[in-house]
């Protein structure tokens, strides 16, 4: 099989991504440079190169930044970053990746996995490649590269505020294998030790409990916006009716009240982690 037949054959994606993949290979080939030159250039594999190219993988800001420099692209490649970054999430995800990026203040209640913002690399690939019907291998990594992305938040520079407030059972639920739930506890713990980050567990053992109704997340925005995203199977949305969003506010306002002190959260989350 030729290589423009495989490539075509494994790129059925279309949109912005399929313009970007094919202004980076033209622009790579105007260069002169062969995948494995601008892999050097801009500090990727020659693999990782091809799979930008074909669509298997879709490129971070930092590659792409690294590429209009290397490929004198004169922002061409950079114009495309917006884009990208919401192109790596599915499609009833992409509204709320966007707000959260920017968010002033996030609080997360999770009930059915870690939630993503905490997860490590290998938690997510093991949550993933757990999932039915099966994902494909590409389909797998892009999913993880998207989940890992969004913990840049971690990294800004005007801290937003965090919280979570994560059902007990899923610290003990050790999906991936001991060592994959070792790794994922202690990421918990480096987390929790951030300043603007609080992390409290709800006790299984607890007889009382705000919302039985499943995760949600509260997203504040720069501009005063209270926006609710709320988790559902295959119809998760966004909502701005400020009475969905105060009833939501209400409950995981009640939620870190029944639950564990963030202090008693992570001496449970450093017990657990001695026990494994």
């Amino acid at each position: 099989m030729s290589e423009k037949v495989r490539e075509e054959k494994e790129a059925p994606d279309s949109g912005i991504p399929l313009v970007f993949r094919r202004v980076l290979k033209r622009l790579r080939i105007q260069a002169g440079m062969d995948r494995a030159e601008l892999g050097r250039r801009t500090g990727y594999s020659a693999a990782t190169i091809t799979s930008y190219e074909v669509g298997r993988r879709i490129p971070n800001a930092k590659f792409i930044r690294e590429a209009d420099g290397a490929l004198d692209a004169g922002g061409v490649l950079i114009d495309f970053i917006d884009d990208m970054e919401k192109a790596q999430y599915p499609a009833f995800f992409r509204d709320a990746a966007a707000l959260e990026k920017k968010a002033l203040g996030l609080h997360v209640f999770a009930t059915k996995a870690i939630p993503g913002l905490l997860q490590t690399e290998d938690y997510a690939f093991a949550v993933f490649r757990m999932w039915r019907p099966l994902l494909d291998e590409e389909t797998v990594h892009k999913s993880v590269a998207a989940r890992l992305a969004r913990q840049d938040i971690f990294a800004q520079a005007l801290f937003p505020t965090i919280s979570f407030v994560i059902e007990e059972h899923l610290l003990h639920r050790p999906l991936g294998g001991q060592a994959v739930m070792r790794g994922q506890l202690e990421q918990i713990l480096l987390h929790g030790h951030r300043r603007n980050v609080e992390i409290q567990v709800m006790p299984t053992a607890r007889q009382v409990h705000a919302c039985l109704d499943g995760p949600f997340t509260l997203i504040e925005t720069k501009g005063g916006r209270r926006i609710a995203y709320v988790e559902a199977h295959k119809h998760s949305r966004l909502h701005t009716d400020r009475e969905m969003v105060r009833e939501l506010e209400e409950q995981y306002g009640i939620l870190r009240a029944q639950a564990l002190t963030p202090h008693d959260s992570l001496a449970l989350v450093e017990k657990l982690l001695g026990a494994t």
